[in-house]
């Protein structure tokens, strides 16, 4: 019979171990961000300006009017598979030419422009973008990862590139994708005091780690989905050349490009909160 002494060495192995792997969990989870970042869907969005319409007694539809009036285009996400287009980290050299294509397929597309070496080098791509119906919103202005900076830094990462932005197009951004698309409450907080919604992604094609367009293409087809954000990036010389195939295969599926303001109409993004 085993010696009471080898059972609760046995026994405290045991649990040694199955701490061991609760703390490897617990820290996957934390790594993740899974316990934390509460996001919201573009569906939900409508769906909420659809209620507050109903009991207001205006209707969706009057609702949509709205919307439409204030230059968020005629497309009803609600009954029309649409996709969103965004682009990060420009403008660049690169971008005259998603312009051009973009314009060829009267796509529209949101961009999230960085700052330093982008906004101030090409103000003129800025100005087009805003003109030719593109939304036009932050990416920072150096891409500092906003969780490492403290409360004056992140406002002065967000605060630059608003004012350059709307000193160009005469719109100040109501959007930001944080770099890396790392985000805390501090960020969450100072957003909303300085009116900026965060937008995330449910695409991406990893264009940073390859310059492969058939690749690229291939990887933002194989995610797409209904109300999808794709997440591209016009600053990598892979990118642009896979936008005209992504287009054109998205569309034979039946989907049509919005913005991601015209994603979540006839709602709005919140300032504060966290969109994907």
């Amino acid at each position: 019979m085993p010696s009471l002494t080898r059972k609760m060495t046995k026994t405290g192995t045991r649990l040694r171990v199955l701490a061991t792997f609760a703390a490897a969990a617990s820290l996957t989870l934390a790594l993740s961000g899974c316990t934390k970042l509460e996001t919201h869907s573009p569906s939900s969005v409508r769906n909420a300006a659809d209620t507050s319409a109903t009991e207001a007694g205006t209707g969706a539809g009057a609702n949509g009017a709205q919307a439409r009036a204030g230059g968020l285009g005629t497309v009803d996400c609600a009954h029309t598979k649409c996709i969103a287009l965004t682009f990060d980290a420009g403008p660049s050299e690169n971008s005259a030419r998603l312009l051009d294509i973009l314009k060829e397929k009267q796509v529209p597309a949101t961009f999230f422009l960085l700052g330093k070496g982008h906004i101030d080098t090409y103000p003129e791509l800025v100005r087009r973008m805003s003109d030719e119906g593109h939304e036009v919103a932050s990416h920072t202005w150096t891409h500092k990862i906003l969780t490492d900076a403290d409360p004056d830094g992140i406002r002065d990462e967000l605060e630059r590139p608003n004012k350059e932005i709307e000193r160009l197009t005469g719109k100040r951004p109501t959007l930001m994708r944080p770099p890396q698309g790392r985000t805390d409450d501090t960020v969450h907080d100072i957003c909303r005091e300085l009116g900026l919604a965060e937008v995330l992604w449910s695409v991406t094609a990893k264009d940073y780690k390859t310059n492969d367009s058939d690749l690229i293409t291939e990887r933002v087809l194989d995610q797409s989905s209904r109300d999808g954000i794709i997440l591209l990036h016009d600053i990598y010389d892979g990118t642009v050349p896979a936008v005209p195939g992504i287009i054109d295969a998205l569309k034979k599926r039946g989907y049509v490009f919005v913005t991601v303001p015209q994603l979540m109409a006839p709602g709005k993004a919140e300032p504060g909160k966290v969109y994907r």
